[in-house]
């Protein structure tokens, strides 16, 4: 087939998607700035002294298992993040650290609350002489707090919030996916200990309507404000809620005018909740969380917002108008000026998204805004990738500070300054850095009005080149506590080798139903040994094919780094399915599903009718279905692909669905499966073709690709 045929298909291809849904792109930002910059949830805001504290769930690192985290400020204007040392439990390695709560104690010392569901879903408590550890354990034989099934059997300890009354009596409330849970929970903590909740029972669900997680109580003048969030976090859904009462077990009287807040209808707000509150001043301030923009898939990329909370009366609050009001009362006057404000900016590339979904361009002027809604992103995950700064004339420059996408990972760079922007001189060298943080602070003493920043590298594999701001300074200001992060010790993450990595097609090997092993034909080599039932024949059509029953092709050589956690990658294959069913149905895997039992830490490609659909990620919020289901016992060329952002499926050429997504795909024990998942899941149909790149195809050479291997071509 030639070039006039080509065309012809790539032409129909645009046509069909430009006559589809409209992309949304660029919003608003200017109402709607995040305080913190990066991807936090479940924050609890406490003021500490002079100084303010957030502590918060680390987002979008491994499906909300990051690293426990503090941010700190005495300004609300530069916040500093801190991970802090938590100790693990003995019978299992903690990577969760859901929706944290602090409590000063009668004894000036500080106690943490966690929740966790990798040992049961239970509270766990931690001690310290300071608001941002080290912590040691409350209970040293790993007991919980608040432990799973209490007060009731089933009963999910999670999302715990502490409350001092002012006869200094503490409660706790807690409880998660309330609504089929039978109600939230309330008990009184034991002040002597701080290790143990009792006389606790469960909320009437009638008491606290359409309820999903996260209650917060507070007091106003003699009423007790039972808050809490309904709908679904992983959506739009999502909202805060209240209830009012007389006394901490209630009963509780629904407030009249719920939801307090919500999703806003320009969309800049979408699914806010899981809140806390801070009084100052007379005022009350609701500082919770809401998703990113563009959205991940899921829910789960959020970040933390604050806005003000009125009181009509004690016991009724005024809906939550989103960014009606700055934030002037809380922030600190006569603050250093961010000479980087508005300043020009170039890059060596940034990155556009082209989806169903989205037309958005992290251009590089997003990292001078000041805002933590947008960023600068590199239009790949190569390296090295440059930001230049234009200052608009010399000037002093004493300080800058960068804030990078994730403040959990590590990232190496370097800084360099010019009068011209031709020569350049060396402003601060982070090449060999391994300590995440946010921002990264470089101090110096140079006249400039040019600065380049040149990212280097980062920790983890596929990871981008991404600065939510870059602020510049002209004098030294005191940074609070001054904490010193530990060092990571993984090394930087894998690269790209732009390699076709896998290479198998049916029509290069004699129809067969005994044989041992296939060699594949891509960059990785080796062998496909056969499991089960996989048989090479040739049908009607004379199109010779692999056809799986319950069987699949596993190749023995170990899965490439480059796979791993983001790492990109594409899967093409010619299939034909007689039966589609709504499950199973794999035709690649190549994550270990049990290494941490997330749902973005595993990911493969199938072809059925139920919510793994297309790409498979565990769980029904992250998993990518087809739009449009392919036909049965027809053939159809399969390609998913994703670069780092977005997953994308293509059936026959044409872009069928996308998401957003941030993957931590583990590949330890996982071997690459054709035909199955690793746990069986097997494809019961017929494939002549497949490959696996580690990176992702266009759509045009998905087009070209197609057109190339199609087993329905003529001899």
């Amino acid at each position: 087939m030639g070039n006039r045929t080509l065309n012809i298909v790539l032409l129909t291809l645009v046509l069909a998607n430009a006559f589809g849904q409209q992309p949304m792109g660029q919003l608003p930002m200017e109402k709607v700035n995040p305080i913190l910059p990066g991807y936090f949830a479940d924050p609890t805001i406490k003021k500490f002294g002079d100084i303010y504290y957030i502590y918060a769930t680390t987002d979008n690192e491994m499906l909300a298992s990051g690293v426990p985290t503090v941010w700190y400020s005495t300004n609300f204007e530069h916040w500093y993040n801190y991970t802090m040392e938590v100790p693990s439990l003995e019978s299992v390695n903690l990577r969760n650290f859901w929706a944290p709560d602090i409590i000063e104690g009668d004894d000036g010392r500080y106690y943490l609350y966690f929740g966790n569901c990798q040992a049961g879903c239970n509270i766990y408590g931690y001690v310290s002489d300071t608001p941002v550890g080290p912590w040691e354990k409350l209970n040293k034989d790993d007991s919980p707090v608040i432990a799973h099934n209490y007060p009731r059997k089933g009963f999910p300890s999670l999302d715990a919030q502490f409350f001092e009354d002012s006869d200094g009596r503490i409660y706790a409330y807690w409880g998660t996916w309330v609504h089929y849970n039978g109600g939230y929970a309330v008990g009184e903590l034991d002040t002597d200990s701080m290790a143990e909740v009792k006389n606790s029972k469960n909320i009437p669900l009638e008491e606290t309507p359409e309820p999903f997680e996260a209650a917060y109580m507070m007091k106003k003048g003699d009423k007790y404000i039972l808050m809490y969030s309904g709908g679904s976090c992983h959506d739009e859904t999502y909202n805060v809620r209240y209830s009012h009462s007389d006394t901490p077990y209630g009963p509780f009287v629904p407030g009249e005018n719920n939801p307090i807040l919500s999703t806003n209808e320009e969309g800049t707000v979408h699914g806010p909740g899981h809140h806390s509150v801070l009084e100052e001043n007379g005022k009350y301030y609701m500082v919770y969380h809401k998703h990113d923009y563009p959205m991940t898939r899921g829910g789960l990329s959020r970040q933390v917002s604050v806005d003000e909370m009125v009181f009509e009366n004690d016991s009724t609050i005024r809906k939550v108008i989103p960014a009606h009001k700055d934030l002037q009362d809380l922030r600190a006057p006569d603050l250093p000026r961010n000479l980087a404000l508005g300043a020009e900016a170039t890059a060596s590339s940034f990155y556009h998204l082209q989806s169903l979904q989205y037309d958005y361009a992290y251009k590089p002027s997003l990292a001078t805004d000041d805002h933590n809604a947008t960023m600068w992103k590199a239009a790949d995950n190569s390296f090295p990738q440059q930001l230049t700064l234009d200052l608009g004339k010399v000037t002093d420059i004493k300080r800058v500070m960068t804030q990078f996408e994730f403040a959990g990972y590590y990232y190496q760079y370097k800084l360099e300054h010019s009068t011209d922007g031709e020569n350049w001189n060396l402003y601060a060298d982070r090449s060999s850095n391994k300590t995440p943080g946010s921002p990264l602070v470089d101090d110096n003493d140079v006249n400039a009005r040019y600065l380049k920043l040149t990212v280097s590298d980062v920790e983890k594999t596929g990871l981008y080149a991404a600065v939510w701001n870059i602020k510049v300074f002209g004098s030294l200001f005191e940074i609070p506590l001054d904490l010193q992060g530990k060092p990571s010790n993984e090394d930087n993450g894998a690269k790209s080798a732009h390699q076709k990595l896998v290479d198998i097609d049916a029509k290069g090997f004699p129809s067969q139903n005994e044989f041992v092993h296939l060699p594949n034909s891509g960059s990785l080599g080796g062998n496909f040994e056969k499991e089960g039932e996989v048989v090479i024949e040739e049908g009607e059509e004379g199109i010779r094919t692999f056809n799986f029953t319950k069987g699949a092709l596993v190749l023995d050589q170990a899965v490439p780094r480059s796979l791993e956690w983001n790492g990109a990658f594409t899967v093409a294959t010619w299939v034909k399915n007689p039966q589609i069913a709504k499950e199973g149905e794999c035709l690649l895997s190549w994550c270990d599903r049990f290494r941490f039992n997330l749902a973005n830490s595993y990911n493969a490609l199938h072809f059925n009718s139920g919510h793994y659909g297309a790409a498979a990620h565990l769980d029904g919020h992250f998993d990518m279905g087809y739009n449009t289901l392919p036909t049965a016992n027809e053939w159809h060329h399969i390609v998913l692909t994703f670069d780092g952002v977005v997953e994308k499926i293509y059936v026959d050429g044409q872009l069928d669905n996308s998401q957003n997504m941030t993957l931590a795909s583990q590949i330890t024990n996982a071997k690459i499966r054709i035909g199955a998942s690793d746990v069986g899941e097997h494809f019961s149909g017929h494939m002549a073709f497949l490959q696996m790149y580690d990176y992702a195809l266009t759509q045009k050479e998905i087009g070209e690709l197609m057109l190339l291997t199609t087993p329905l071509r003529k001899k």
